[in-house]
């Protein structure tokens, strides 16, 4: 069975996404033929096309939180995934806020297109799920929502984590132990501080609490594209001797060749 993991942005902060300088489609899953969107932001359907992905094969949506750069594109994935609801299909996995809006903020998900999925699952209100043979853990996360969310896959050869927005300390991090794959979203290099977000200081201790067979890092600010994430990406790997990635536009990965449980295969080019 074919697995990819393809990034259809890389994009984090509003200067980035807002020019366009790295593109916010989110991320696309495919486990086991099986194909997850992972925080649809601006551009989603643009870029899917742009990449020959076909937003109908979806099975499931995943929003870690109501900001735009996550969710602004929803309600058009879950369209065109559907026929505007006339093919309902598929799962909604989406955190509170996303939801049912706060006091401050709509929900980017309108209330027509949570109608045209079969079921949505409030991200907050359970810790995992299963889709075929895919388990799927729901974990926290500390962002400027309260109710962010990230997202761990778990299958038969390989464990993929994506820890969305948030920063580190051990009782988010351990909730990623026994990961091949872990997707940082670090938007700031060195140690520029930030209080809902990772750097690259940050996210060293994330990798090396964690120890991953790959890390990937991705959703990049303005301050992280000046100094660039391919030098911090080296850093990291220096510092702790995990492989580490940055993510770029259109980046494939073949998750099974950094599966702990099968046999490891080279990934050339990197």
């Amino acid at each position: 069975m074919n697995s990819q993991i393809l990034f259809l942005g890389t994009g984090g902060d509003s200067i980035v996404v807002g020019k366009q300088y790295r593109t916010s489609g989110g991320i696309i899953l495919n486990l086991n033929d099986m194909q997850f969107h992972l925080d649809p932001g601006p551009g989603a359907l643009i870029m899917a096309k742009m990449y020959g992905i076909n937003i109908r094969e979806n099975v499931g949506v995943f929003v870690s939180h109501n900001h735009i750069n996550h969710a602004n594109d929803v309600n058009a994935v879950i369209s065109a995934m559907t026929h505007n609801g006339l093919d309902k299909k598929g799962v909604l996995v989406i955190n509170k806020s996303a939801l049912y809006g706060t006091p401050e903020d709509s929900p980017f998900l309108k209330e027509f297109y949570g109608k045209c999925v079969e079921k949505i699952i409030e991200a907050d209100s359970v810790n995992k799920l299963g889709i075929e043979d895919i388990d799927i853990r729901i974990t926290k996360a500390q962002h400027g929502e309260n109710d962010t969310v990230g997202f761990k896959f778990i299958t038969k050869n390989f464990t993929i984590s994506y820890a969305s927005d948030t920063i580190f300390n051990k009782e988010i991090a351990e909730q990623y132990m026994n990961t091949d794959i872990l997707i940082l979203n670090v938007v700031y290099p060195g140690d520029t501080f930030s209080k809902t977000n990772l750097n690259t200081a940050q996210a060293i201790k994330f990798i090396n609490f964690v120890k991953p067979r790959l890390a990937i890092i991705t959703h990049f600010g303005i301050k992280m594209l000046q100094a660039d994430p391919l030098y911090e990406a080296r850093e990291i790997q220096k510092e702790t001797k995990i492989h580490t990635i940055a993510a770029k536009d259109g980046m494939i990965i073949n998750p099974q060749s950094f599966s702990s449980r099968i046999i490891q295969k080279t990934l050339k080019g990197y």
